[in-house]
């Protein structure tokens, strides 16, 4: 019985290319109290494996968490799976924005004690008394009231390439940074203004209303769906785009084009940029925004000194690895001493102005 992906990126690429079957992208959440969440795992992973779905997921006893990709034809398949599971049955799939077959190259389901890493050691708080969802008109009515403070629950690299409107975007590296820094700064706003929190798919958000919720404040909203659901409808609709630029994805994709707007720049010139791309130094791997410029004098490296790693033959490169262990800024995305034109780390979000 096959419980664990056999093959490699490289072979499931090639067979996908071969294959010539266009593919869904696609992502879903549930917060639920799961008794034995790896015996769940294992079934989702016999059942998704018939059905050729790839991509990443988190099981945990808070619930569960998937980015994956399935071929178009067994899209229904898979909705048919999902609804023998009694929380999962009706769940909304939100579908990638921009499609690429390759998205995703392994299925991966992993257990984790959590969903999402909060960083919270509290029993008695509940994931599972969130906010108000609200839809994207509901959104956008919101955001024009002067009472409303728009928080987003993303990392700084995420925020950087795209944001809302008059948002909030803490700069930090993980969520479970944000939390604790966003309830101290608008504690003073917790009685009487409307908090509106948003995410890429809307787990983060629905595990932050939760926690906001816990910690007093009274008016605590969530997108619902996140920028992958509020893009679908604002079109549909014909709702105006409060969402400027990119939506950042953790797939081979990195990120979803949402308007034309670009807000960022290249870290290693400074030009008007907002793509994404990992250090060809694989004993680096940073990942940071680079032009097609930078891209060319720096051989896909984020400093010269990678850059010189790079251009030696691939058994050089291997030996200098070998017996290394990969530098933390890999870890660390967007935040290196060499990138020139990429702002610190601060301490706290910028404070609300009433």
């Amino acid at each position: 019985m096959q419980l664990y992906n056999k093959m490699s990126a490289e072979q499931r690429r090639n067979l996908i290319l071969e294959a010539g079957e266009k593919r869904l992208t696609l992502s879903f959440y549930q917060y639920h109290h799961i008794r034995n969440p790896r015996f769940f795992r294992d079934k989702l992973f016999l059942d998704w494996n018939e059905l050729n779905v790839l991509g990443r997921t988190y099981v945990a006893k808070e619930g569960i968490n998937a980015q994956i990709s399935v071929p178009s034809a067994n899209f229904d398949a898979l909705r048919e799976k999902l609804s023998e599971v009694t929380f999962l049955d009706g769940i909304r799939l939100n579908v990638a924005i921009e499609q690429d077959n390759l998205s995703f190259l392994k299925l991966k389901i992993k257990v984790r004690d959590k969903i999402v890493a909060d960083g919270l050691d509290d029993s008695t708080f509940d994931v599972t008394d969130s906010g108000i969802h609200v839809d994207a008109r509901t959104f956008n009515e919101l955001s024009e009231d002067p009472d409303t403070i728009i928080v987003d629950m993303r990392n700084h690299y995420e925020s950087e390439v795209g944001h809302f409107e008059g948002a909030i975007t803490p700069d930090v590296d993980t969520f479970r940074e944000s939390l604790p820094i966003i309830a101290t700064e608008l504690d003073d706003f917790k009685e009487n203004k409307n908090v509106v929190m948003y995410c890429t798919g809307g787990i983060r958000c629905e595990k932050a209303s939760a926690y906001f919720k816990h910690r007093g404040f009274k008016k605590v909203y969530q997108l619902d769906g996140g920028i992958i659901e509020y893009t679908r409808r604002a079109k549909e609709e014909g709702l105006d785009l409060k969402f400027k630029g990119k939506n950042f994805v953790f797939d081979e994709r990195r990120a979803e084009r949402i308007t034309e707007d670009i807000i960022s720049v290249c870290h290693q010139c400074g030009e008007t940029c907002d793509d994404h791309t990992n250090c060809a130094n694989a004993s680096c791997h940073l990942l940071f925004i680079q032009c097609p410029s930078c891209a060319e004098a720096y051989h896909g490296a984020c400093s010269e000194e990678c850059s010189t790693v790079v251009q030696l033959p691939v058994e050089d490169q291997k030996v200098l690895r070998k017996g290394k262990v990969a530098g933390k800024e890999q870890f660390s995305k967007g935040r290196s001493s060499v990138l020139r034109y990429k702002n610190p780390k601060t301490e706290a979000v910028a404070p609300y102005n009433t």
